[in-house]
């Protein structure tokens, strides 16, 4: 898997001080995608042990709420078993939520073959393709009301989807 940045302070990718890291790869290719410099996955550098070394260096801050997984599509098919892996050993090492932006949704990930381990250690899922011509920058955390944020530990333990925006908007609304 090859990525283009990790980013160590960021409040735009999910609720909280996050770590961002940027994977390469999406074959979605979205008209008006903010880094269609990701789409190739040869593009970036490999995430090799030193960035995997510097991204859990930057989640181990106590002040890091947690980390989103970004790009590209980090469940592009080349980066689906490095990025479980990685989930798998940020849950086990750091006391950290994680956010995944993707293409694809929900629907379509439970139906992989390992898309219930994947989703098994994703906390927010933020889902569906950027549509350009619905963008609405009214909206927190995503592009155009297609796209989902879903609680995914809730979703799967109620059988149902269960958004996030609503209750982070209705909070966000009452402290400001």
């Amino acid at each position: 898997m090859n990525y283009h940045d990790i980013t160590k302070c960021d409040m735009l990718n999910g609720d909280g001080l996050r770590v961002v890291l940027w994977v390469s790869g999406c074959s979605h290719h979205c008209k008006g995608c903010q880094n269609p410099q990701t789409w190739d996955k040869d593009s970036g550098i490999p995430f090799d042990e030193n960035a995997k070394q510097e991204l859990f260096a930057a989640l181990d801050q106590p002040y890091i709420n947690g980390i989103t997984f970004s790009g590209g599509d980090p469940l592009f098919i080349n980066n689906r078993f490095e990025v479980l892996n990685l989930m798998k050993e940020i849950k086990a090492k750091f006391n950290k939520n994680i956010w995944v932006y993707t293409g694809f949704i929900l629907e379509e990930i439970q139906n992989w073959v390992i898309g219930p381990e994947i989703l098994s250690y994703i906390d927010v899922l933020v889902d569906g393709e950027f549509i350009l011509e619905e963008r609405d920058t009214n909206l927190h955390w995503v592009g155009s009301p297609n796209q989902r944020i879903i609680d995914i530990q809730k979703t799967l333990k109620e059988n149902k989807i269960i958004k996030h925006c609503e209750v982070f908007y209705e909070n966000y609304k009452r402290e400001h």
